[in-house]
C-alpha cells in the first residue's frame, strides 16, 4: 500500500465526495466542514486548495485514489510560530495506519518548508485512534481542554496534541 500526500486535483472530486460525505468523519471535525459533503463542496474545496501558495492542504493518497485530507492552518499575531495541523481519513480506510504515516509526512513538510517551531493538533475526547496516530509520530499530549467543545448536542474535552520542532 503506497501511501503518500500529495496536491488536490479536480479529478479527486469524485473520491473527495465519497469518502467525505460520510456523517462518521463529520462527527469528528469542526462543523465547518459540511455535511452532507456535495459535488459543489469538493470542487470548491480543490479550486481553493489549488490556488495556496505556499501549499499547505493536501490529499491523502492510498494506491492513486485520495481518500482524506490533511493540512495546516497557520496562527498569526503571537502565535505566529505555530501552526494547527486538521486530518481525516474516508471511514473504509480506519485503522490500517494511514493516518499516522499522513502526519509523519505533513510534519517532515512541515518543518522542512516553514519557519513554524510547533505543530498542534486538537482532538475530540472520543477519537482514540487519531490520539495514537499522533502519539506514534512523537505528539505530546500537552493539555485537555475540559468540555471545550460543543458537537452533536454534547459536551466534550478536547486533547491539545503537540510536537516541537527537533533541535
Amino acid at each position: 500500500m503506497a501511501i503518500i500526500i500529495r496536491p488536490w486535483t479536480i479529478a479527486d472530486v469524485a473520491s473527495l465526495t465519497a469518502h467525505a460525505n460520510n456523517l462518521n468523519i463529520w462527527n469528528n471535525l469542526r462543523n465547518y466542514f459540511p455535511h452532507p459533503y456535495t459535488e459543489e463542496h469538493a470542487r470548491a474545496w480543490i479550486e481553493n486548495a489549488e490556488k495556496e501558495n505556499p501549499m499547505i492542504n493536501f490529499a491523502i493518497d492510498v494506491d492513486g485514489e485520495a481518500i482524506g485530507g490533511i493540512g495546516l492552518i497557520f496562527n498569526t499575531d503571537i502565535y505566529v510560530l505555530s501552526a494547527e495541523m486538521g486530518y481525516w481519513i474516508g471511514e473504509t480506510h480506519w485503522g490500517k495506519g494511514i493516518a499516522t504515516e499522513a502526519i509523519r509526512q505533513l510534519t517532515e513538510y512541515c518543518f522542512y518548508y516553514f519557519d513554524i517551531v510547533r505543530i498542534y493538533a486538537e482532538v475530540f475526547e472520543n477519537n482514540k485512534a487519531s490520539m495514537r496516530a499522533l502519539e506514534k509520530n512523537g505528539y505530546y499530549l500537552e493539555g485537555v481542554r475540559r468540555k471545550s467543545v460543543f458537537k452533536n448536542n454534547a459536551l466534550m474535552d478536547d486533547y491539545i496534541w503537540v510536537k516541537l520542532r527537533p533541535l
